[in-house]
């Protein structure tokens, strides 16, 4: 048997049941992946919640991303074999022992990073390494990421710093150490945001990647950077046309070239990682059945890096 999280009506974090059902088997040009780590992120708890998604219709799992070993590789699968450790991504119902995948749905695990580690890879990572290059953040470039401390600022950080980019990145106090690591110029949001970013930018703002999605966040790139083209929001998404600036989130589609960045960025971040040049931050790591713990505390806004649940 296998045991899951699903959800049969939209509410709050109780409507999480965990359950047993039997283990999945791989259909043809499918594989079965022994979950050892599941990612997440919030959009699992905005379609629980009904925030995204729409109706719900019959029952669903949680999660898309995670880590583990290959237990099962159907007829028509080739490159694949039993025992081989994987980094799942856009996946259907990681929260669980087993899953289901397709071969464009792994990748290889890098051998320096633990299964923790690989299960904080997907969503933020991709979102991040497309966000940055719809920007065209490259070498000499300065950026401002409002929200430097979450997942998705942690690796845009780290793939603007290996990009030759200067960073300056909001975050708390205690969070500033931290960023400094990374290689960014940490400032503290709150009443004179403008002014400190023009101390800690001098040369002036090319970019901005919003990740908060406040008005002292919009309003503080709208003072710094005169094309709003050059500023986007993975936060604020259904009133990015009337703002002017670009979006990744609130309904907005990805282009097809969005989607190939997105694609790009796993096997990217590998590489920094065996070069030692990309690192992730792990949040709180709790097992499988405190699932409903995880989404409350991805729900209060204020997750210490990437959450992670063990089967």
């Amino acid at each position: 048997m296998a045991t899951v999280i699903q959800y049969q009506e939209l509410g709050p974090a109780d409507v999480l049941e965990l359950v047993e059902v039997p283990t999945p088997q791989a259909g043809h040009g499918e594989l079965v992946v022994e979950v050892r780590a599941a990612g997440v992120n919030p959009i699992d708890w905005k379609l629980r919640s009904g925030v995204r998604g729409g109706e719900l219709q019959g029952t669903r799992r949680v999660g898309s991303d995670g880590a583990g070993v290959v237990v099962e590789v159907g007829d028509g699968v080739e490159g694949w074999s039993i025992g081989d450790e994987v980094v799942v991504v856009n996946a259907s119902g990681t929260y669980a022992t087993h899953v289901v995948v397709t071969p464009d749905q792994i990748i290889r695990k890098p051998a320096a990073i633990s299964f923790e580690e690989a299960a904080a890879i997907g969503i933020p990572v991709s979102t991040a390494y497309q966000a940055l290059r719809s920007l065209g953040v490259t070498e000499g470039t300065t950026l401002l990421i409002h929200g430097g401390s979450g997942s998705v600022g942690h690796a845009a950080v780290q793939f603007a710093v290996a990009w030759g980019a200067t960073v300056v990145a909001t975050a708390s106090e205690g969070n500033h150490a931290r960023l400094r690591e990374l290689g960014a110029i940490p400032v503290t949001y709150g009443p004179g945001l403008v002014e400190r970013v023009r101390e800690a930018a001098p040369q002036g703002v090319d970019r901005v990647l919003d990740a908060v999605g406040t008005d002292e966040a919009l309003e503080t790139s709208f003072e710094l950077v005169e094309d709003r083209q050059h500023i986007g929001t993975i936060v604020v998404g259904a009133k990015a046309a009337d703002l002017g600036i670009q979006a990744w989130s609130g309904g907005n589609p990805l282009t097809a070239q969005e989607q190939a960045w997105r694609a790009e960025a796993i096997p990217a971040v590998a590489s920094l990682v065996e070069q030692g040049r990309f690192s992730f931050e792990l949040g709180t790591v709790r097992p499988l059945a405190e699932a409903a713990d995880a989404h409350r505390e991805s729900e209060s806004g204020h997750p210490s890096g990437k959450l992670v649940l063990i089967p």
